[in-house]
């Protein structure tokens, strides 16, 4: 039995406030043969959160089509779908979204977001070749037929939740650019839409994609025997504090006293983790590398562990810090950025401390790799968890939870038939002119011009058209990316929404000259335990697999964010909160 004469009593109530339900605490009884101490409570609260284990929406997700002749790495293996493109090159991509982080701190929310997708993809080995992204907000502006709300004197003054949506839009757009710029990744494409179902609870769906020869492909997986285990990165503070679980929950007016659950990022020193990293990575001194993204040392301990049918044992006070007195709850479940997790091979320790050491990283052998597959964490040689690491990182309960279509009051609104009933040639023009103004069509620019699109010189077609167009000199290949969907459709009809997002990015691609080879999806729903909200769920990933199956582009990863309502957000068409499904 792990130590536990510091930690507060395990009780039903405490066991709630982690997001996990009495079922599911027997089945963590089961799993570890007693009760769990309150940092094992912790551990399985972010590992079980629908953040890291998607057990409300994986059985959905087996729907879509996962296999093809280019791809190398499955949806679900890896931290990042791999696909080749010939000549002995690939390509590794993903996106995911940082909703609610940006909702409560929507500059640093964005940074973050960012980060964790470029990390996601060196850690398979790539070099980060390029970001797209897709965003939704509130409304900015009044409406396209209303006075245009300005800040010079005389105008209409603000409300409220404009200017609350404004904070928003600019604070996103601004950590975009931030670290993006900063750490030297281009920018080069992305879509955003504005409405008042995303009032409150902005959507921040970040792409990245990487290049990488197929025997430079990275796994994250603990294997070896005795392989010692390498922390290398930024040192472990309060920020993030069990972020995965504050997004596996709706937003609340309380939502802002999880500021802490808000990570801070630090594109300069993921810059050096990322060249370090790479540069390691092309020695033989690797056996698995794993990024500390969502649920941090926890996460990347029990899941590399898992994927090599290994355990491991690692001891907290060996993990460097920049806060005093962190307890192992908050050391396991912090998501401090710029974090990596190294299964070095033995007797190459050396190779790992002198890169890192050159690239001015910190690196600290905190663990080795066991037999007997137990996720073992001691703190000052006293153990502080015990648990199966596969229970853990793969067994976690999946759920289908009740679907039923909403009964929409879709009436006729006189006033708005009224309005676009053009009787005239100059009512048309005049409809024209108030759709072109609205900003989910108007010009992006302001948006594109804070982004680097040109950093490595490889842009060949700069946002604002169908599709970013991207030259990779060092294969000499010209590659496409797109990010698209139409929410309002996904809103009248998910499925056929669903089927329009990939066709539209498909035909986009096309446009450019490209051919669509691969998809990674990203979904953004509501509360999943609100019937309305999972059959919308259910009918969009449909609606995806039936476009990829036909247009044979295998979905190769992405991600599921759920719970993305806000009270601030407004009914439409029975819904709360319009959904976004991103190919």
């Amino acid at each position: 039995m792990p130590n536990a004469a510091l930690d507060p009593e395990v009780t039903p109530e405490v066991v709630a406030r982690h997001g996990l339900t009495a079922e599911e605490f027997i089945r963590i009884k089961k799993i570890l043969g007693r009760e769990p101490n309150f940092t094992e409570l912790g551990i399985f609260s972010v590992m079980w959160s629908e953040h890291c284990s998607y057990k409300n929406s994986r059985r959905e997700l087996k729907k879509f089509p996962t296999t093809g002749p280019n791809v190398l790495v499955k949806a679900g293996e890896e931290n990042a779908g791999v696909v080749d493109i010939g000549d002995g090159w690939a390509i590794a991509f993903k996106i995911e979204s940082h909703n609610h982080p940006s909702a409560i701190e929507p500059f640093q929310g964005a940074a973050t977001g960012v980060g964790g997708i470029i990390r996601d993809i060196f850690t398979m080995g790539a070099r980060p070749e390029f970001c797209l992204n897709s965003l939704r907000f509130g409304p900015i502006t009044e409406n396209c037929s209303g006075p245009r709300v300005g800040g010079k004197a005389g105008d209409t003054p603000v409300k409220p939740q404009i200017a609350a949506n404004r904070r928003l839009f600019t604070g996103v757009v601004s950590g975009i650019a931030h670290y993006g710029n900063c750490i030297g990744v281009p920018t080069v494409g992305g879509e955003i839409y504005f409405d008042e179902s995303f009032e409150g609870n902005p959507l921040v769906n970040v792409f990245c994609l990487g290049v990488l020869r197929h025997e430079q492909l990275a796994r994250g997986a603990a294997r070896g025997i005795g392989n010692p285990v390498f922390y290398v990165g930024a040192e472990t503070g309060r920020d993030g504090l069990a972020g995965a679980s504050f997004a596996s929950r709706e937003l609340t007016e309380e939502s802002r006293e999880d500021r802490p659950a808000v990570q801070v990022g630090d594109p300069f020193k993921e810059k050096l983790l990322l060249e370090a990293c790479l540069e390691l990575l092309a020695t033989d001194a690797v056996a698995g590398i794993q990024d500390m993204g969502a649920a941090g040392l926890t996460c990347s301990t029990c899941e590399t562990a898992s994927r090599g049918g290994s355990g491991v044992e690692i001891d907290l006070a060996k993990v460097p810090k920049r806060e005093l007195g962190m307890t192992p709850y908050e050391i396991l479940l912090s998501e401090s950025q710029e974090r990596m997790l190294i299964i070095a091979k033995r007797g190459k320790e050396n190779i790992v401390r002198e890169i890192f050491a050159k690239w001015d990283v910190p690196c600290a052998e905190i663990g080795r790799v066991t037999s007997d597959g137990m996720m073992r964490v001691r703190n000052n040689g006293s153990v502080a968890a015990e648990i199966p690491a596969k229970p853990l990182a793969e067994e976690a309960p999946l759920y289908s939870r009740e679907a039923s279509k909403p009964s929409a009051d879709n009436g006729d609104d006189g006033d708005f038939l009224k309005k676009i009933s053009a009787p005239s040639a100059l009512s048309a023009v005049k409809s024209l002119k108030q759709l072109l103004a609205d900003p989910t069509i108007a010009s992006k620019n302001w948006v594109y011009r804070q982004y680097d699109h040109t950093v490595r010189t490889g842009t060949v077609v700069k946002p604002g058209s169908d599709a970013a167009v991207f030259y990779i000199r060092e294969a000499n290949k010209i590659l496409a990316a797109t990010t698209d969907c139409n929410s309002l459709y996904c809103a009248l009809d998910p499925r056929e929404g669903g089927r329009i997002a990939v066709a539209e990015a498909a035909r986009n691609l096309t446009c450019s000259g490209a051919r669509p080879l691969a998809v990674t999806d990203n979904l953004n729903f509501g509360n999943p335990y609100k019937p309305e909200n999972f059959w919308q769920l259910r009918e969009a990933v449909e609606g995806v697999a039936e476009a990829c199956r036909t247009l044979g582009t295998p979905v190769v990863g992405g991600n599921v964010s759920l719970y993305n309502e806000s009270p601030a957000g407004v009914v439409r068409n029975g819904l709360k909160i319009r959904a976004t499904s991103l190919s």
